[in-house]
């Protein structure tokens, strides 16, 4: 039986608490932790911490941006061990980014191989791409060893990390920033570097600036893939001045004269994060669906550059018209919302103004210049102290020198002896003398410096280099204690600081010239659908089971048509490319199709069902040309109906628009074109029953009002015509025939009527 005690039995402790409570407290944590150290950038260094992490982790790795490259699996598994403890996958992501010049203004990261490309294609895996700093990141980070920051300690406390960089540069704004928090979000674009140190001298010479005077030196924002802006200038001051808005922004083209009248567009720049396969898609699919009829063809001709050919349906066609149609319908012109919501001090979240942010970073750099002179100060004291040994040293060598031959503890030998006497060289063991303990002219520091000095420094001349050195260090000490007790010497020195930025990646330089141009919005005319088609003559045939064509030209309505079998012709009129044409569903509702885009003749066509949404228990009681201005005659079978103008059954959508309301076992009947003054209307009993238009409501839609009566059956067909004309019909011999005399059927409305008169056709159709 083993001796060894039994551990003490831990019982679980039960706390009762709310559900709400437990689950608010929860989410209000998980959403700080998404607030603070995720989603929003810090408004000093524009960096989120993953960022922030990466650039750290890269600089321990010593890939400076003159260095070598390292693989990107080893950089993320660094930042993933050391740094942040969450997946590889986001972590290689997050650096990629950095990396991908057409998605940041200023690449924090250089890479080597696949990181990605305009097209939405994604980077290699990380083991097949290296990376190192780019030279802009480096000034980021410049000052980390000076204690210009605060560190603080990692996820395991085994490392230490910066709470923020100390940032040469506005990156809030440069680079931009986007992230989706808990109850708030961020959207900064990027800026032009140069404008943005130009605004930051600006304040630093007039710190009560306006937004209006600041959106002087930044006009708008500076996007990696250039465009042209076409937002009107006071909303981009409103923008600026509240921290929300938006800009609209088109891609840059240009027109290429291909010689004997034809011409083609050539996009070179697209909108920004637009992804060029996705929209070439979108314009092939424009092409495919024949939305923007004037235009024929798109073709990607980019390689290192982007280069979007476009060619017109005809060289009638307006460049302007054509791309403000594009414009219209694609990603060619897009709207990037602004939202500067950031970290203020890496703590609270606000929507700031361009203001704001400058003032942020401007009051960071002033911390961070604070923070480096005084560790420098520190630093040239600690070597003044060492100087002055090393003087004291150089003027008593021969005493030095005894005591460090002959002396058991040469360190308190040194600290102990007064170096104001003159001291005789001893020339063996027994000459020399230990000096008395005591409080000595040298310290510890000094004492422990001069012991650590190499033989070759007590060379004659080191003696004036050190007095050399000493002067000069207490010259820069000096000049340092005036920095730090001259806030107008702080601002001068910031300046001088962005301006050294400004040379090395200002407008003058490839990555610093301006990119996005800016350019009135104009006025977009809207072009009707009508004259962006080429007129053609068409014939549209329609099958009895619902397949269309349009064959070319206005070919003879008599002309046999072949259909599939079991099917037959049952619609065929002559028409042009450029109509709409109305389909009027038994359901009530009236479906819009469009010449231009009805299937070629020469095969037997497509579903209509496939164009328009008309259920599949519904069938198609007319088909018609739209023609704008007209009235039109709506019945159902069940003998109501009223007159609807033509222009209010035009439907927008494939679902088309409800017009003739019917109830389950009504259908449409019928639909007419309204002319004359009277209406005669005949139901499956054979009744006939005349009366006059004007007792009939104008309706945009609904059920409408009684036509006629009846005890069985419902309503055949009916017909508007002028009374004084008579009315016609066609017998069954084809003949057309005209009762002039119509009293005996003249009634009120919703009246019975009577019976039809001799030949009148036997299917009660009037035509």
């Amino acid at each position: 039986m083993s001796d060894t005690p039994e551990s003490p039995k831990i019982e679980p402790v039960l706390v009762a608490e709310p559900l709400s409570r437990a689950i608010g407290e929860r989410y209000l944590t998980y959403a700080l932790s998404t607030i603070m150290h995720r989603a929003l950038p810090d408004a000093r260094d524009g960096l989120k911490p993953v960022h922030r992490r990466i650039l750290y982790a890269m600089r321990e790795l010593r890939l400076s941006s003159t260095g070598g490259f390292r693989k990107s699996a080893k950089i993320s598994g660094d930042v993933m061990g050391n740094y942040h403890p969450h997946g590889d996958a986001a972590i290689y992501d997050a650096m990629a980014r950095l990396a991908q010049d057409f998605n940041v203004r200023y690449p924090l990261v250089d890479g080597q191989g696949n990181f990605g490309n305009i097209d939405g294609d994604n980077p290699a895996a990380s083991r097949y791409t290296e990376a190192r700093l780019t030279a802009i990141a480096e000034t980021l980070m410049e000052g980390l060893a000076e204690n210009a920051v605060d560190f603080r300690p990692n996820y395991d406390g085994t490392l230490e990390e910066p709470v923020v960089m100390p940032a040469a540069f506005p990156n809030l704004l440069a680079n931009g920033a986007s992230g989706i928090a808990v109850g708030m979000a961020t959207n900064i674009p990027p800026h032009n570097l140069d404008e943005l140190i130009g605004a930051c001298h600006a304040m630093l010479g007039n710190p009560g600036i306006t937004d209006e005077e600041l959106v002087g030196f930044v006009p708008g924002p500076d996007f990696p893939t250039g465009g042209v802006l076409v937002e009107p200038k006071a909303n981009i001051l409103e923008a600026y001045r509240t921290g929300r808005g938006s800009f609209r922004l088109r891609a840059k083209w240009e027109v290429e004269d291909l010689g004997r009248g034809t011409w083609q567009i050539v996009v070179t720049e697209i909108p920004y994060q637009v992804q060029k396969g996705k929209l070439i898609e979108k314009l092939a699919e424009l092409i495919t669906t024949k939305k923007i009829p004037l235009l024929a063809d798109v073709r990607d001709e980019s390689a290192d550059d982007v280069r979007i050919v476009l060619e017109p349906r005809a060289r009638t066609v307006e460049p302007d018209v054509l791309m403000g149609t594009l414009f219209k319908n694609s990603d060619l012109e897009i709207r990037f919302s602004l939202n500067m919501n950031v970290l203020i001090d890496g703590k609270v979240p606000k929507v700031c103004s361009l203001k704001e942010v400058l003032r942020a970073f401007l009051d960071h750099r002033r911390d961070v210049l604070r923070r480096r002179s005084e560790h420098r100060m520190e630093k040239i004291d600690h070597r003044l102290e060492v100087l002055e040994g090393f003087i004291i040293a150089f003027l008593n060598l021969d005493r030095v020198i005894d005591i460090i031959r002959y002396d058991d503890d040469p360190k308190r030998a040194l600290m102990a002896e007064d170096w104001g006497k003159d001291h005789k060289r001893a020339t063996s063991e027994k000459d020399y003398v230990s000096p008395p303990l005591g409080e000595g002219e040298l310290t510890e520091v000094q004492a422990e410096a001069i012991l650590n000095m190499r033989l070759r420094s007590l060379r004659r001349l080191e003696e004036m280099e050190l007095i050399r050195e000493r002067d000069a260090l207490m010259k820069e000490r000096a000049d340092l204690a005036d920095l730090l007790e001259s806030e107008k010497r702080q601002w001068k020195k910031i300046g001088a600081e962005l301006e050294e930025i400004r040379k090395q990646f200002g407008k003058d330089t490839v990555i610093g010239r301006r990119r996005t141009t800016f350019a009135e919005m104009g006025d977009v005319e809207e072009v009707p659908f009508e004259a962006m088609i080429e007129r053609e003559p068409i014939t549209v045939i329609c099958s009895k089971m619902g397949w269309i064509r349009a064959m070319k030209g206005h070919v003879a309505l008599d002309t046999e048509v072949k259909f599939k079998d079991g099917d037959e012709g049952r619609f065929i009129f002559h028409a042009e490319t450029t109509d709409k044409i109305l389909l009027i569903g038994s359901n009530g509702r009236f479906y819009t199709l469009l010449g231009a885009n009805l299937p070629g003749g020469r095969g037997m066509g497509e579903p209509v069902r496939l164009m328009v949404d008309l259920p599949n228990e519904a069938e198609i009681t007319d088909l018609m040309i739209f023609r704008p201005g007209e009235k039109l005659l709506v019945a159902s079978t069940a003998g109501d109906g009223f007159v609807v103008p033509s222009d209010e059954v035009l439907a927008q959508t494939r679902a088309g628009k409800q017009v003739l309301t019917v109830k389950d076992g009504v259908k449409t009947a019928l639909c007419r074109r309204v002319s004359g003054d009277s209406v005669a209307v005949v139901g499956d009993n054979r009744k006939l029953l005349v009366f006059p238009l004007a007792e009939l409501p104008e309706m945009a839609k609904g059920k409408g009002v009684r036509l006629q009566k009846y005890k069985d059956g419902g309503l055949s067909d009916a017909v508007t015509f002028t009374l004084t004309d008579g009315l016609s019909w066609k017998d069954p011999a084809g003949r057309t025939r005209t009762e002039a005399d119509l009293t005996e059927w003249q009634g009120p409305r919703a009246g019975a009527g009577k019976m039809a008169p001799r030949g009148f056709p036997r299917d009660n159709r009037f035509t």
